[in-house]
C-alpha cells in the first residue's frame, strides 16, 4: 500500500494514495474525475461553492488580478483596490451599521481572529478579567488551536493536548442552560460564539427564539455576541447572513466558504461599530494581529465578483426554491419511513438515517450513483450549490431514496 505524499485532512493518513478520487474538472452542479465519471455536487465542495463551479466572471477577475498584481502584504502602510472595494461591499451589506471588516484566509482564521477580538475589546474597555468563552453542543468553529478549543464536536477535540482555557459549552438550544450559567458567570464571560444553524454537527437550526435568547443574555451581562456564519452566510439562508433571516444582530460575524464561492482562500471578521469603537479610541494604540494573506488581492478580487453574480444571477431567491424542494422531498421520506426524520433551513438540510443505517455506507452508495453527499454522526448533509437546477435537485433526493431502498 501506498501513500500519498499529501497528507489529506479530515481523513485516514494510511488510506492508499489510490483510494482518491482524482477529480480534475467541474462546471455548474458537476464534477468529473480523471477517467470521466461524473458527480452531481450536493455539497456545494465544502458548504462554500454557492454560485457554482466554473463560472466565467468570477475566474476572469481573478486572471484579471492576477495580471495587474497578484498579492502584496496589507500591513500598514500598505492597501489594495480589492480588499478596500471588498471591504465597503461587505460592510454595506452586513446587518450592523457602520461596521468595518478584517480579512483571513479561512473560516478558522477568522473565528481565532474573533475571540482575540473580543477578549481585546474587553481589555479595552478596562475590563481585562472577562476571558470565557461559551460555546454550543455540536458547534463547529474550525480546526486552529482557538476553534478546537471552543467547538462542541468532541471527537475533534480528542487527541491535541491541552486546549485554551476559559472556555465552556453550553447545550445546544438550551436557552435556561444559557441563563444559568451567565447568572453564575455572567461577569466573566467574554463572549459567547454560535452558528446561526450548525453545520458540520449535523445540521441543527436553532430553536424559536434561541438566538433572541442569546442577543438577550449578553446584553444583560455585558458579553459579546458573535455569529459563525461561515456556512450560513453568502445566500445559504436566502440572506447575505443568517443574522438577517433571524432578526438578530451580534456584535461580531465570522465568513468565509461563500465570499468567494470557494474559487480562492477568504474569510473574515465582521466587527459592530462598538467593538471599532473601542480600538479606535486611542490613535496610538497598534492592532497586533494579523495574516500575511489579509486583504489578498487576487482572493478580494475574487470576492468582488463573486458578490456581483450573487446580486445579478439572483441566486438568493434560488436558495428559497432549493429549500422547498429539498424540504418537500425529505419529508417525503420521512412519511414513508424511509428516514427517522429531516431537518434544515435555506439550502441546506440533513437526513436523518434511522438507527440501523451506517452514515458512510449510504455516502458511498450515493457516490456510487454518481452524487455527492456527505455523512455527520447519523446523517446524510446536502448543501448543493445554488445553480442546482430542480431536476438536479431531484436527483439528489432520487439517490439518497435509491441508497437506503
Amino acid at each position: 500500500m501506498t501513500t500519498s505524499a499529501f497528507l489529506h485532512p479530515f481523513a485516514k493518513p494510511a488510506k492508499a494514495k489510490g483510494d482518491f478520487i482524482t477529480l480534475v474538472r467541474s462546471e455548474g452542479s458537476t464534477l468529473w474525475d480523471r477517467d470521466g465519471n461524473a458527480y452531481l455536487d450536493g455539497m456545494a465542495s465544502l458548504w462554500c461553492c454557492n454560485a457554482g463551479h466554473g463560472n466565467r466572471r468570477i475566474i476572469d477577475a481573478i486572471k484579471t488580478q492576477l495580471d495587474s498584481m497578484a498579492t502584496y502584504n496589507t500591513f500598514d502602510p500598505w492597501t489594495n483596490e480589492p480588499a478596500e472595494r471588498l471591504a465597503a461591499e461587505i460592510a454595506e451589506r452586513a446587518p450592523m451599521t457602520d461596521p468595518r471588516v478584517f480579512f483571513t484566509c479561512s473560516g478558522s482564521e477568522a473565528v481565532d481572529t474573533a475571540l482575540k477580538l473580543a477578549r481585546l475589546t474587553h481589555v479595552r474597555r478596562g475590563d481585562p478579567t472577562r476571558n470565557l468563552l461559551v460555546s454550543r453542543t455540536g458547534g463547529y468553529h474550525g480546526t486552529t488551536y482557538g476553534g478546537t478549543s471552543v467547538q462542541g464536536i468532541a471527537a475533534n477535540k480528542d487527541g491535541w493536548g491541552e486546549l485554551l482555557p476559559a472556555v465552556l459549552n453550553v447545550a445546544q438550544n438550551d436557552i435556561e442552560a444559557a441563563s444559568r450559567l451567565f447568572a453564575e458567570r455572567g461577569n466573566e464571560i467574554a463572549a459567547v460564539i454560535a452558528e446561526p444553524v450548525q453545520g458540520a454537527g449535523g445540521v441543527h437550526p436553532p430553536a424559536p427564539g434561541y438566538l433572541a435568547g442569546l442577543r438577550r443574555l449578553c446584553d444583560q451581562h455585558g458579553a459579546l455576541l458573535i455569529f459563525d456564519e461561515v456556512i450560513c452566510g453568502w445566500g445559504r439562508l436566502g440572506h447575505w447572513f443568517g443574522a438577517q433571516y433571524y432578526g438578530v444582530t451580534p456584535d461580531l460575524i465570522t465568513f468565509a466558504k461563500g465570499v468567494t464561492s470557494g474559487y480562492a482562500p477568504l474569510g473574515g471578521v465582521i466587527l459592530s461599530r462598538a467593538i471599532c469603537d473601542s480600538l479606535e479610541s486611542d490613535p496610538d494604540f497598534l492592532l497586533r494581529h494579523g495574516y500575511t494573506y489579509s486583504g489578498h488581492p487576487t482572493s478580494c478580487a475574487a470576492g468582488v465578483a463573486t458578490l456581483e453574480v450573487y446580486e445579478q444571477d439572483g441566486l438568493f431567491a434560488r436558495a428559497d426554491a432549493i429549500a422547498t424542494l429539498l424540504e418537500d422531498g425529505l419529508r417525503a421520506l420521512v412519511e414513508d419511513g424511509t428516514l427517522a426524520g429531516a431537518r434544515g433551513v435555506g439550502a441546506v438540510w440533513a437526513a436523518e438515517l434511522t438507527p440501523d443505517r451506517d452514515a458512510y455506507v449510504v455516502r458511498d452508495a450515493m457516490l456510487a450513483q454518481g452524487v455527492i453527499a456527505r455523512p455527520l454522526v447519523n446523517s446524510i448533509a446536502l448543501c448543493p450549490p445554488l445553480v442546482m437546477t430542480d431536476d438536479e435537485v431531484g436527483r439528489l433526493i432520487d439517490s439518497l431514496a435509491t441508497a437506503l431502498r
